[in-house]
């Protein structure tokens, strides 16, 4: 069964979605490198500002009324949200690969991320980093990046407005939040797209969820944790396309040269938007091992047989073919299906970690940025999340009434011979203080003091006055 496409062009019913066109590229590849990741000798193709494609794919529409069904679908999830993903994590995984109804996707990837949470947990943080100046040497470079994103965006086409005022400060508030990262110009496209669906404050946080759980690393200085998933994305292709594997060792093209944009960007300056939508979804529920398969996708079908390496027979013309992609593999239903059934698993990706994680210490010792450990998905976030609440205390479903138990009809005719055996003459012994004669009730079943009651007796008794 086909995967349905999401709707194009409802974005959110906070801001419309933008045009067919794709993005306007941030910056050049190689400027988001360092330079001794270029390997001497390397051709890179020459940047351009945009990606036209020659034939853009039709797009298929989602019918109205299945629309509707997923948007009730999707209210009584999030309505339920801690049931639903403590007991439901796979009929939520399938609705997101499914789609997210474009007038509930800002909403789903707060609570998919997290970012609700951490928004809750500080509230009134974010105004207090948007009051202060912030450091001139980000202000600098975030204002010279607004312009080139997504600028044919209503949001963003014209300078000083709203969009990019609410992109510089969530850009701005992030690098005074983490101040030992600052600005990496990948956040950009990444804080964009947040806006586009959501306010600044729930942008910013969810910018933050990302950054910290779902690609720790990836935006500090020296990019060592894109590096290391540039290693595992190529051990992964081994498995999954070894044309394409033998074909770029033989070039001898690095994965920083292709993959750094595709991952640091979560292909939102690659794809057709539609298609970035739908990863996105992906993204938001099962975590980093979505950027793995795209990436993998689309080297499989761009360089994973003879006929299509024929046109690339040098290092510059692979390259070139990586950057123009063809816009077939990138359609949104194909890639979401091939994305779906590749079959790479988070533990492949953590097993690959380890290893060239080793091997990196061997060539360049410790890592030099200490971030948190990753986390894939949803899920994991939730998990690791500490509970927003209290836990309910256990409150009995069948109140006993006070007074003593009932006891069965044959056990009272039994009790009524034991008495006739222990009942003493008219005169006999009486109990000690009142004088009181001791029952063989009371000798089966000993009063017991307040003090001994159990909690649970006692709080069935305190709720009573509210079950009677």
């Amino acid at each position: 069964m086909g995967v349905l496409a999401a709707t194009p062009g409802e974005a959110s019913d906070a801001a419309p979605s933008p045009p067919a066109q794709p993005c306007v590229a941030a910056a050049p590849l190689r400027a988001m490198l360092p330079r001794a990741l270029v390997p001497d000798g390397a051709r890179l193709p020459p940047s351009s500002t945009a990606r036209v494609p020659s034939a853009p794919p039709e797009l298929e529409e989602v019918p109205l009324e299945v629309l509707r069904q997923r948007e009730s679908k999707w209210l009584d999830m999030l309505n339920n949200w801690d049931k639903w993903m403590a007991k439901k994590h796979k009929k939520i995984r399938l609705r997101c690969q499914k789609g997210i109804p474009p007038s509930l996707r800002g909403r789903a990837w707060q609570y998919l991320s997290g970012s609700k949470v951490k928004l809750e947990q500080n509230v009134g943080k974010f105004d207090e980093l948007d009051l202060l100046p912030g450091d001139p040497k980000w202000l600098d470079v975030i204002e010279r990046d607004l312009h080139r994103q997504f600028p044919f965006h209503e949001m963003f086409v014209s300078r000083g407005g709203h969009g990019q005022q609410d992109l510089f400060r969530v850009l701005k508030a992030y690098t005074l939040y983490r101040p030992e990262e600052g600005y990496c110009q990948a956040q950009a496209p990444i804080a964009a797209v947040l806006l586009m669906h959501m306010p600044a404050e729930q942008a910013f946080w969810c910018l933050v969820q990302i950054c910290e759980k779902y690609l720790p690393g990836y935006y500090s200085e020296k990019l060592e944790a894109i590096q290391l998933d540039g290693q595992i994305l190529f051990s992964l292709l081994h498995k999954v396309s070894p044309v394409a594997y033998k074909h770029l060792s033989k070039q001898k093209i690095d994965p920083i040269l292709y993959m750094t944009e595709w991952f640091m960007c979560a292909f939102s300056r690659t794809l057709p938007w539609s298609s970035v939508l739908r990863v996105w979804d992906m993204f938001f529920c099962e975590g980093v091992k979505i950027i793995f398969r795209v990436g993998l996708v689309l080297l499989k079908h761009t360089l994973g047989s003879s006929d299509k390496l024929k046109s690339c027979q040098g290092q510059y013309e692979t390259m070139e073919r990586l950057r123009a992609l063809s816009p077939k593999i990138m359609q949104e239903t194909f890639l979401v299906q091939e994305v779906i059934e590749l079959p790479v698993t988070e533990r492949q990706i953590e097993r690959e970690h380890l290893i060239q994680l080793k091997k990196w210490r061997e060539l360049h010792g410790e890592l030099q940025c200490k971030s948190p450990p990753r986390l894939h998905g949803a899920k994991a976030i939730s998990d690791a999340e500490p509970p927003t609440h209290k836990a309910l205390e256990p409150v009995p479903s069948i109140i006993v009434p006070p007074g003593p138990a009932p006891v069965p009809k044959a056990r009272k005719s039994k009790e009524k011979k034991r008495d006739k055996g222990l009942a003493g003459p008219p005169n006999g012994p009486e109990a000690e203080g009142n004088g009181a004669a001791i029952s063989s009730r009371e000798l089966l079943h000993p009063p017991v003091s307040p003090h001994h009651q159990s909690k649970e007796s006692l709080s069935s008794r305190e709720s009573e006055d509210t079950y009677l």
